[in-house]
């Protein structure tokens, strides 16, 4: 509460806030091209075997393939296979001839692609097709799980070493891995840098997202959150049109990383949360930052105002809680709040993350254009956000959290009893699903931030996130599982948000209260009596 009376006595929204959001949301923009880039530089193009040489250069039409190339029960020649020896006779179509009766080998020269649709991708780069096509899916699951592993290293580290530090190195190491990968001479290079990038994606959510919540006040987080969640829909759609005029996977990614760069440049302008330099004794360097958005504000006479002394007292409670206290991720799960709260977010995290991959990963599933189903799917976005945003300024975050879960998982189980043939409706009603996803990942990143209190928050923003990975690497995964039941990826991809929906009942609710400070303000029964305190403080500020 006291360090939430600072920032309104040196201007509260003011202008420095507004500046700092805006940059801060910045690399959001490029963070979706790096989320969802293997949709367009892992499509898989049309292919076939490779024949001789001497086959090849006759320039043959699909006629003369007939001889060749073994068709599949769909009708369709095979992708994978080839006739040992030419079966000229199959050209005759007087011929009576089993096909079956043909010894097949796999396509021992290579592929030959139809680069109509994707001129350049990792596909046919490396040749990830057939017997190599569990490697498309691996490389996408090494990425998440460098997400995976940046969350958690990254959100213990800025606990304990500030957030701004570590938002500069993962915008460095954000565009120099990318670079690397964009120019990786196999495969597995490739994966090592992508890997790196994951992990740098995760050091520039959780500090972006903890130095915006930390810098603005109580009453305009929401809003703040909600348009920075807007800036990653939006480049869902940036995603769609650099792929549509860079067609080659290795200068997709070269654009999508070299923009970082800038961030990292102007990253080291942005000051560390005061809010953490106050709690972890660097008073010094909190006065001279307060002081500073202060004169940005136009609110130097309060700014100058204040001391060491000033500080001290008016976050007496807050330093003497957390002094001589070294917190650690084992303080999530000590205390019986924060264990509650850190079961149901890490169940919340996981689920929403669980489910969008789920449906997001695998756009060339829907039949239709690539760059038209990832516009539908960006565009899905915008009205999600909106109607979260009002849901959580007015309903409150649990209501938000625990609905969008609960609609989502019931929106993937419909598509069950949607015959196959209906696929409009069926694409129709997984974008509802998404949408209700998109509105869970606005909604817990907010909620997240407010739920824990400041000595622990990163580490619990880290195991969120480390479980939202991990649900990401999971999701492709369980779509082997039809292979025993047709629908039973879909039964899990809605059984998981459904149960998690429920369990997102069980936490506080934050609309309104003020950021808390330490583990005991958060166990203290009376925390939860804040809304209704906080409310009427500000109807009497306002004259309401």
């Amino acid at each position: 509460m006291a360090f939430q009376e600072i920032l309104e006595r040196i201007g509260g929204m003011g202008r420095y806030q507004i500046i700092h959001v805006i940059l801060l949301s910045l690399p959001v923009f490029m963070l979706a091209s790096h989320n969802l880039m293997q949709n367009f530089t892992a499509a898989i193009p049309k292919h076939r075997c490779k024949l001789n040489e001497s086959w090849e250069e006759g320039n043959f039409t699909g006629f003369w393939l007939h001889a060749h190339i073994p068709v599949a029960s769909n009708g369709k020649f095979s992708s994978c296979l080839r006739y040992t020896n030419p079966q000229l006779s199959l050209l005759n179509y007087s011929s009576t001839s089993n096909t079956s009766d043909f010894q097949t080998e796999i396509c021992t020269d290579g592929y030959m692609y139809d680069d109509t649709e994707y001129s350049s991708t990792i596909i046919n780069q490396w040749d990830l097709v057939c017997n190599q096509r569990r490697l498309r899916q691996l490389a996408q699951s090494i990425y998440m799980a460098g997400v995976l592993v940046g969350s958690v290293i990254f959100g213990g580290l800025s606990d304990k070493f500030g957030r701004r530090p570590l938002n500069i190195w993962s915008n460095l190491q954000m565009c120099i891995a990318g670079i690397c990968a964009a120019f990786a001479p196999n495969y597995i290079v490739y994966c090592v840098f992508r890997f790196l990038t994951g992990a740098a994606l995760s050091g520039i959510v959780l500090n972006s997202y903890s130095l915006i919540v930390e810098w603005i006040p109580t009453e305009t987080r929401a809003f703040t959150v909600t348009a920075t969640g807007y800036c990653y829909t939006i480049g869902q759609l940036v995603l769609v049109l650099l792929a549509y005029l860079i067609q080659e996977w290795r200068m997709l990614q070269l654009a999508a990383s070299l923009p970082f760069f800038i961030y990292f440049v102007y990253s080291w302008w942005l000051p560390e949360s005061s809010r953490w330099l106050v709690l972890s004794g660097k008073y010094e360097q909190a006065i001279k930052d307060l002081k500073k958005v202060a004169r940005i504000n136009g609110k130097v006479e309060e700014g100058e105002k204040l001391s060491q002394e000033t500080i001290k007292y008016d976050m007496k409670r807050e330093i003497n809680a957390s002094r001589g206290s070294n917190y650690s991720a084992l303080d999530l799960i000590k205390t019986p709040v924060v264990r509650r709260i850190t079961l149901c977010i890490c169940c919340t995290w996981f689920s929403t993350s669980f489910a969008y991959y789920g449906l997001a990963m695998d756009l060339q599933k829907f039949g239709l254009s690539i760059y038209i189903v990832q516009i539908i799917f960006g565009s899905v976005d915008i009205p999600a956000k909106f109607f979260s945003y009002f849901v959580m300024t007015y309903l409150g975050r649990r209501v938000l959290q625990a609905a969008s879960l609960i609609l989502a998982g019931i929106a993937i189980l419909v598509n069950i009893f949607i015959p196959e043939e209906s696929q409009t409706v069926r694409t129709a009603i997984t974008v509802l699903g998404k949408g209700c996803l998109a509105a869970s990942f606005n909604c817990v990143y907010l909620y997240t931030g407010e739920l824990y209190p400041t000595v622990i928050r990163q580490s619990g923003m880290g195991v969120g996130t480390m479980m939202a990975r991990l649900g990401g690497i999971v999701a492709p995964l369980i779509q082997m599982t039809a292979e025993y039941y047709l629908h039973l990826p879909l039964i899990i991809y809605s059984l998981c948000p459904i149960l998690s929906g429920v369990a997102a009942c069980f936490l506080p609710e934050t609309l309104g209260v003020p950021l808390p400070e330490t583990i005991q303000e958060v166990e203290s029964p009376s925390h939860t009596k804040n809304v209704s305190k906080y409310k009427e403080e500000i109807s009497l500020k306002d004259g309401i």
